[in-house]
C-alpha cells in the first residue's frame, strides 16, 4: 500500500509516451508540504522542460494528458510555472484502509525481489560492560534487521565479538598481578571489570609519563607559533589600515585565517598535554594506584606480552580465557535481554584466529600484500598509506580479522550485502576494507558502513562518567527505568483507588516505557549527527518520544475498553463490506492519508538505513489522530456508521503506531 509508487509508476507510463526516460524524473514527485496543493506535487516539468526546449506548462498539460489516473486521483491540477498538484480519490483511500481490516502487514507489501543481508552491529568488546556508546550500534542494527525482514528480506544478525583483543591481554595482567580473590568469587564480572579498568589506568599512565615532555614540547612551540603570527597579524593591520588596497585587504585576510589556524593548533597541543596530565595526576594523586605503579614502567609491554601469548596458544592464558568467556559473555546477554535484542550468529574474533596467516601468505602470493617497513599491508588504489593485516612482530590487526571475516561470510551465507553498523571513526577503516575486499573475490555483494554519531553530555562532549569512564549501558538502563516508574507512580497517584495499577503491571509498564525511551530518543536522531543525552526530553510526555507514541497507542486502545467495543468483530464488519470506511471530514481524511504511508516510510528506512525516518513517521501519525479526536467525537459520534467508522480509524491508527514500535525494537503499553 504505496500511493507514492502507484503515481511514480503511471507517470512513468506517461513519460515514456513522450519519449523520455523516467528514472531520473519520478523522485521530484513528492508528497505536497500544503494540502491546499493536493497530497503529492510533481515537479519534474521544469527540468524536463529546459531538456526538451519547451514551455514546462506545455510539458506538465502533454504528459498528464497521457496519464492513466481516473482510478485514483482527481483531475491533476497544472499550477505557477508547470507544477502538477495531485489529489487522491477519498474513496479509493478508503478501499484502500479497509483492506487492511484483517491484515496484519497493515497492508506493508513485501519486496518484489527480496535480498539475503548480512547485518553486522553492537559488536562489543566482551571483556569489559557495555557502555553508552554500545546503545547507538546495537538499537540502529536491531531496528534495521526487524525492519529488512519484515519487508521480505532474508537477514542474517551477525555480533562480532572483541574476544581476542589486547583487552584480555589486559585482564590477564590484572588477574595474575591485581586480583581481588574474594571479590571475583562474589562478583566475576565485575571484578574482572575492574582489572581491565586498572590494568588500563596503569597503561594509560605509564605512557603519559612517557610523552608528557614531548607533548610539552609540542605545546610550547604551538604557543610561540602562534605569538609570532599574532604579531604579524598585527603588522598585516596597520598595513592594511595605512594603504586600504586589495593587496593589504587580501595579505590582512591570509595572516588572520593562519591564525586561526595555528590557534586550534594550539587548542589541539593543550588538550593533548592536558590529557596527559589528567592521567598522570590520577595516579599520582591516589596513594594506593601510585604504589602499584611503582615499578611497573614496562606493563605496556608486558600487557602485550600477555596477548601474544594467548594467540600463539599459550596453554595458561588460553585456560584464563575460557575461564572469563562465560562470565564476561553471560553479562553481555543480560543487557541483550533487557533490550530485546537477539542475534543468528556471535562469533567472536577467536574464531577467525586460524584463518588469518593463510589469508595473510595467500595475499602477499598473488601479489596484494608485500612488506613494508617490517609489517605486512595492502597497497589500495587512491591510499597513501597500505591497510596493514600483520604487525613487524608478526600480530594480526582487526583489518586481518575482518577480511577473514568477509570471507566467512561469503561462503557461508552468499549474501547480496554486507552491513556495518558502526560509529562515524571507523569510516577510514572501512573504506580501506572494502578497498581490499576487491582481491578476496566477494563480486558485487554490497558493502555499507552504516556510520552513527556520538551520544553527548550536557558539555557538548562525548557523554561519561564524572570519572571520566564511558557511562555503563546497564546504569542507563537502570536510571531510565527509575524515572519512567516515577512518571508512571505520578499517574497512578492522581486515579482513583478502583483504577490503580497493580505492582506488577507497574513495573512492567515502567520497563517497557524507561526502555522505550531510550531507545527511540536514539533512533530518532539522524544516525550521522551527535546529539546530547537527557533523560527529561527522552521521556516527555510530549514531542517526538517513545513516551508520547506509548501513550498515544494506549490513548486509543483506552477508547475500546471505554465504549466495550469487541475489535476483532468490527475488524470482521470492515473487512467483509459490511461496514464502509467514511472519510466525511478533513480531519478523517488527513488521518486516513497519512495511515496509507506507512509502507513509504519503512521503504525510505530500508533506502539509506536510517530509522529516523519511521520515527519522523510515527510522530506525524499521531499529530493527525490528535487532530482527529480533538475535533471527532467518536463514541459519541452522530449516528452509528461514523462511529463504526472512526472506531475502524482508531484502530488501526493504534495498529500501526505499534507495529511502527515493535520494528523499531520498542513495546507499547495498554495504559499509563
Amino acid at each position: 500500500m504505496n500511493v507514492l509508487k502507484t503515481i511514480a509508476a503511471r507517470f512513468a507510463k506517461a513519460l515514456e509516451a513522450i519519449g523520455v526516460e523516467p528514472e531520473q524524473y519520478l523522485d521530484l514527485i513528492r508528497p505536497s508540504q500544503d494540502v491546499k496543493f493536493g497530497d503529492f506535487q510533481a515537479n519534474f516539468a521544469m527540468p524536463l522542460g529546459k531538456k526538451l526546449g519547451r514551455a514546462p506548462r506545455d510539458v506538465a498539460a502533454d504528459v498528464v494528458a497521457r496519464l492513466d489516473y481516473a482510478d485514483f486521483l482527481e483531475v491533476p491540477e497544472i499550477a505557477g510555472p508547470g507544477f502538477i498538484n495531485l489529489r487522491v480519490k477519498t474513496d479509493y483511500l478508503a478501499g484502500l484502509l479497509q483492506q487492511t481490516a484483517t491484515d496484519e502487514r497493515l497492508g506493508v507489501e513485501k519486496v518484489e525481489e527480496p535480498r539475503k543481508i548480512v547485518l553486522d552491529f553492537s559488536a562489543p568488546n566482551v571483556a569489559k560492560p557495555l557502555h553508552v556508546g554500545h546503545i547507538r550500534s546495537t538499537m540502529i542494527g536491531n531496528s534495521l534487521a526487524l525492519i529488512l525482514r519484515f519487508l521480505g528480506n532474508d537477514v542474517i544478525t551477525d555480533n562480532h565479538l572483541g574476544d581476542w583483543g589486547s583487552q584480555f591481554g589486559m585482564i590477564i595482567y590484572g588477574y595474575r598481578n591485581f586480583l581481588d580473590q574474594a571479590a571475583y568469587e562474589r562478583d566475576p564480572v565485575e571484578e574482572l571489570a575492574r582489572l581491565y579498568r586498572l590494568t588500563r589506568q596503569l597503561v594509560d599512565y605509564q605512557d603519559a609519563k612517557k610523552k608528557i615532555g614531548e607533548l610539552e614540547n609540542q605545546l610550547t612551540a604551538a604557543r610561540e607559533a602562534l605569538d609570532a603570527q599574532k604579531a604579524r597579524c598585527a603588522e598585516a593591520k596597520a598595513a592594511d589600515d595605512a594603504e586600504k588596497t586589495k593587496e593589504s585587504k587580501d595579505a590582512l585576510k591570509k595572516s588572520n585565517k593562519e591564525r586561526e589556524r595555528l590557534t586550534k593548533a594550539v587548542d589541539a597541543a593543550q588538550e593533548k598535554f592536558d590529557g596527559a596530565m589528567s592521567k598522570i595526576d590520577g595516579v599520582e594523586s591516589a596513594p594506593e594506584l601510585a604504589q602499584l605503579a611503582e615499578g611497573r614502567e614496562t606493563i605496556g609491554t608486558d600487557v602485550l606480552n600477555e596477548t601474544s601469548k594467548l594467540h600463539h596458544g599459550d596453554e595458561e592464558n588460553l585456560a584464563l580465557w575460557r575461564q572469563f568467556m562465560p562470565q564476561c559473555l553471560s553479562e553481555v546477554d543480560k543487557i541483550y535481554e533487557r533490550l530485546g535484542v537477539q542475534f543468528d550468529e556471535s562469533l567472536g574474533e577467536s574464531f577467525y584466529n586460524d584463518r588469518l596467516g593463510p589469508l595473510v601468505e595467500r595475499l602477499k602470493a598473488d601479489g596484494v600484500a608485500r612488506e613494508t617497513e617490517g609489517a605486512v599491508g595492502v597497497f589500495l588504489e587512491g591510499q597513501e598509506v597500505p591497510m596493514l593485516i600483520q604487525k613487524s612482530d608478526g600480530a594480526y590487526l582487526y583489518a586481518t580479522t575482518d577480511l577473514a571475516t568477509l570471507e566467512y561470510r561469503r561462503d557461508r551465507f552468499q549474501p547480496d550485502a554486507i552491513l556495518y553498523v558502526v560509529d562515524f571513526r571507523q569510516s577510514h577503516h572501512f573504506e580501506q576494507l572494502f578497498e581490499a575486499a576487491k582481491y578476496i573475490d566477494m563480486g558485487d555483494v554490497e558493502l555499507t558502513h552504516v556510520k552513527f554519531g556520538t551520544v553527548l553530555g550536557d558539555d557538548g562532549k562525548p557523554f561519561k562518567t564524572r570519572a571520566g569512564d564511558a557511562v555503563g549501558l546497564k546504569s542507563l538502563l537502570d536510571e531510565a527505568e527509575v524515572r519512567a516508574s516515577a512518571i508512571i507512580e505520578a499517574n497512578d497517584a492522581a486515579r482513583a483507588p478502583e483504577d490503580r495499577f497493580p505492582e506488577e503491571e507497574k513495573r512492567e509498564t515502567s520497563r517497557r516505557v524507561g526502555i522505550g525511551a531510550l531507545v527511540y530518543a536514539d533512533l530518532s536522531q539522524n544516525r550521522e549527527s551527535d546529539y546530547v543525552f537527557s533523560y527529561d526530553k527522552m521521556l516527555a510526555m510530549n514531542g517526538n518520544t517513545a513516551t508520547y507514541m506509548q501513550y498515544a497507542y494506549a490513548r486509543v486502545r483506552s477508547i475500546f475498553a471505554k465504549g466495550e467495543i469487541d475489535v476483532d468483530a468490527l475488524r470482521r464488519e470492515f473487512d467483509s463490506g459490511a461496514k464502509t470506511l467514511l472519510l466525511g471530514s478533513p480531519e478523517e481524511r488527513a488521518l486516513a492519508f497519512e495511515l496509507t504511508n506507512f509502507q513509504g516510510a519503512l521503504e525510505m528506512v530500508a533506502r539509506d538505513y536510517r530509522p529516523n525516518w519511521l520515527t519522523a513517521y510515527l510522530y506525524e501519525l499521531a499529530n493527525k489522530y490528535s487532530s482527529f479526536f480533538e475535533r471527532r467525537p467518536v463514541l459519541k459520534a452522530e449516528d452509528e456508521n461514523v462511529k463504526a467508522s472512526r472506531l475502524f480509524l482508531c484502530d488501526l491508527t493504534s495498529r500501526t503506531i505499534a507495529k511502527g514500535l515493535e520494528l523499531l525494537g520498542i513495546q507499547t503499553v495498554e495504559r499509563m
